[in-house]
């Protein structure tokens, strides 16, 4: 301890600014040997059904993964306010459904399952869309229709797609915002017949969970015993509806009758993790699917037209992130387990907002792509074909 004080105290009597500067590393070195390297965490029991077992009640947490999910979940929270800002500047046009306040569960489930792995989620992708490995910069482009935005400016907010990643889908004029659900079950019919022991995650919204096409997946995959979770993430509303009101019965997890299901808190990314753990762990054992309920909640509204507050109130929307807020409960664990220091936590929060910063402005100057890659990127191959009447378009070219 007399030497760490004796360190400090010839830290600030550093003149010039090299020295400082190499002081800062010395010092900084010295506290990362003292910082705890993992700790393991009691976490909340999840409720199960059709299972003896269920997943771990403890959770080990390295200080790595910690400042890992600190740092993805504090990125995602920093985009959307930047996109609600840009928004309402009129800078970002059309539907924009922010994910602030859902962060534990995408980043919970991309902690528990591969890279490799696939997943399908509904419009509210922002969040997943990072997790699964797009730069914000890309992110924010297409949010403002940008050339340089993940999907070439032309899918905006509810159509994002990577690899192993098949959006963001808005098909809202159809009334398939469970369209996931289906697709996900065919990746997954994919998955089961390559062999390569890879599952498929499928998520959708309470809001859609009481749609028949969800219902037609359940059984052709309990059927086909497909390696496929299907995952409900339960944020309270459905738009303006609360789940009591839409819902006969909110116990989404147990909606799968036949199929194994855990209802699981959705605002602890540890929780979330060992959940998607064990139940990844159950698919690839051949074991058939499982349904998940992530209890969850947004701060902001359904989209941009929706303030949020006039069916519940502000009271109720302060009291979650005062005592459930999934970024600060991450922090506080670290923090209070000496796994990381206040300072350190504070670089991140700068460097973050400095990334967020640097996207918002390369989206706002990005060019928009030009008329003649209208017809790009639409077919698989790069055959170039004509579409009968579709004129004045009929000269255009489709390259992949």
């Amino acid at each position: 301890m007399q030497k760490m004080l004796t360190l400090i105290s010839n830290v600030y009597r550093l003149g010039n600014a090299s020295k400082n500067v190499g002081a800062r590393m010395v010092l900084s070195t010295r506290f990362f040997t003292d910082f705890t390297p993992q700790a393991s965490f009691d976490i909340k029991k999840c409720e199960l059904h059709r299972l003896e077992a269920g997943p771990s009640e403890t959770a080990v947490l390295t200080r790595e993964q910690g400042l890992q999910y600190y740092r993805t979940m504090q990125t995602m929270r920093r985009m959307e306010l930047k996109a609600d800002q840009l928004y309402k500047q009129k800078i970002i046009r059309g539907f924009c459904h922010l994910y602030d306040g859902q962060e534990a569960c995408a980043m919970g489930i991309e902690a528990g399952i591969n890279p490799t792995d696939h997943l399908i989620t509904a419009y509210r992708a922002h969040g997943y869309t990072f997790t699964r490995g797009v730069c914000v910069r890309e992110i924010m482009a297409e949010l403002t229709g940008r050339r340089g935005g993940v999907a070439k400016g032309k899918g905006g907010s509810m159509h994002m797609y990577a690899k192993h990643f098949y959006g963001g889908n808005g098909i809202v004029g159809a009334q398939c915002v469970c369209l996931q659900v289906p697709l996900g079950a065919g990746v997954a019919l994919a998955c089961q017949y390559q062999g390569n022991n890879q599952v498929c995650v499928a998520l959708y919204g309470d809001g859609a969970a009481n749609q028949g096409q969800i219902f037609e997946s359940f059984n052709m995959a309990a059927l086909w015993k497909l390696p496929c979770i299907f995952i409900c993430e339960n944020n309270k509303f459905g738009m303006g509806t609360s789940v009591e009101r839409s819902s006969a019965s909110t116990d989404y997890f147990k909606r799968g009758d036949y199929i194994p299901g855990i209802k699981v808190d959705g605002m602890d990314v540890l929780c979330v993790r060992e959940a998607i753990k064990f139940a990844a762990d159950y698919c690839r054992a051949g074991k058939g699917p499982i349904v998940m309920e992530l209890e969850t909640y947004r701060y902001h509204g359904h989209s941009m037209s929706d303030p949020g507050v006039s069916y519940r109130s502000r009271e109720e929307i302060q009291e979650v992130r005062s005592k459930s807020d999934p970024i600060t409960m991450l922090k506080e664990r670290m923090l209070s387990n000496n796994m990381a220091s206040v300072e350190e936590i504070k670089e991140i929060d700068v460097d973050i907002r400095k990334v967020i910063e640097d996207a918002a402005q390369f989206a706002i100057s990005d060019p928009e792509p030009p008329l003649d890659e209208l017809c790009n990127h639409i077919f698989a191959n790069d055959l170039p074909m004509e579409v009968r009447g579709t004129n004045p378009w009929v000269k255009l070219k489709s390259v992949s």
